[in-house]
């Protein structure tokens, strides 16, 4: 059996498993997990530890689909039917309504109706804001037999120190590459406390999808600054199949990061707030400068317009949760002349396998 025909049984397989409901099982880390398709089912409870009588939250999301882009041939064929990313958003946001009150987001009125130059391609963008949450923002991109682009985040208010929901992806015939995480709010090689509040009791959902989305390639510790132990980042072909696989992550990551929300306590130290607040507007700032869609916004829908995506919608916030520049942030980008090093994957080692072992510890060598 060739390859292709391998990954093709393993994932069928595992679909069927998940159709069967053979995915529910408890983990010895304390999580009972459901990965029912198409939102059926009950959602995933995230049991307390032995170590800890409540779980908080987590998300975030650094996007190094850039790396990859170039690499990626937009092709003439046709895209699968299970790479539309609709499916996904749709989903999402009905779960969201099945827990809290959704309003839309200011944002939204401004950009929902963009219009694109070109005709070939749809953008649909939406934001909402919602009792803990300070934003939840969804755009894709769709052009017609060549391009699909998925950008889904989830921002906590800063009285929460949740990390950030985020699912990249960029389709076109050739492949798909993905970025998944739950990105955290502080830097977890320094802040384990962090770390094992919102990582070391989700170490399994990573283990359940390594395999079928397996470990995309070299990318560099400038990336992964703000990646969780439990990123998927990975690079497939787009078949039905594989969509399907990535659908069911995207749904199961977004499930956790809700019932984490849930369990969210509100922090009352201001001092606290003021620190959650910087750290997003931190992220925030490197999103803005290092955003690597950029190029395809300004070509779809032109400068100006891109720019003001970019910063009210995409990372809205940077222009209010903070006054901090990219170069107070990073001071180790800064030319000689004072201006920002726009090269990617500058700084820092490579990684061409996971540099995190299976309870989430970073493996620097």
């Amino acid at each position: 059996m060739g390859s292709h025909a391998m990954e093709e049984a393993s994932c069928s397989a595992f679909l069927k498993k998940k159709e069967r409901g053979d995915v529910l099982r408890r983990d010895s880390c304390g999580f009972a997990w459901f990965a029912g398709l198409n939102g059926k089912g009950p959602l995933p409870r995230v049991l307390a530890s032995p170590r800890s009588s409540l779980l908080p939250p987590p998300f975030y999301c650094t996007n190094l689909l850039g790396e990859r882009m170039n690499g990626a041939g937009a092709g003439g064929g046709v895209l699968g039917a299970g790479s539309s990313y609709q499916r996904f958003v749709h989903s999402a946001l009905e779960l969201t309504r099945l827990r809290t009150a959704l309003t839309p987001h200011p944002s939204q009125e401004k950009f929902r109706f963009i219009q694109p130059n070109d005709d070939t391609t749809v953008l649909n963008a939406l934001s909402y804001s919602a009792p803990k949450i300070r934003m939840l923002r969804s755009l894709t991109v769709e052009k017609k037999n060549s391009v699909q682009v998925l950008d889904f985040a989830a921002f906590a208010e800063p009285e929460y120190d949740l990390p950030i929901f985020c699912a990249n992806a960029f389709t076109t015939p050739a492949q798909s590459i993905v970025v998944l995480d739950l990105n955290p709010l502080y830097d977890i090689t320094v802040d384990t406390d962090y770390k094992d509040k919102y990582y070391r009791d989700l170490m399994p959902l990573v283990q359940k999808y390594s395999e079928l989305l397996p470990w995309g390639g070299k990318i560099t510790s400038e990336s992964l600054r703000f990646f969780s132990p439990i990123v998927i980042w990975t690079i497939f072909e787009p078949t039905e199949c594989n969509h399907d696989v990535l659908f069911s992550a995207l749904m199961d990551y977004y499930k956790v990061w809700l019932q984490l929300t849930d369990q969210a306590i509100e922090e009352n130290d201001a001092a606290k707030i003021v620190r959650n607040g910087e750290a997003q507007h931190r992220y925030l700032t490197w999103r803005t400068e290092k955003d690597p869609g950029y190029p395809l916004l300004k070509k779809l829908i032109g400068e100006s317009q891109a720019k003001d995506l970019v910063s009210e919608f995409l990372f809205e916030g940077v222009n209010s949760l903070g006054s901090k520049s990219f170069l107070d942030y990073f001071p180790e980008y800064a030319r000689d002349d004072g201006t920002v090093n726009k090269k990617r994957s500058m700084i820092g080692k490579s990684y061409e396998t996971r540099p995190w072992d299976a309870t989430g510890q970073f493996n620097a060598g």
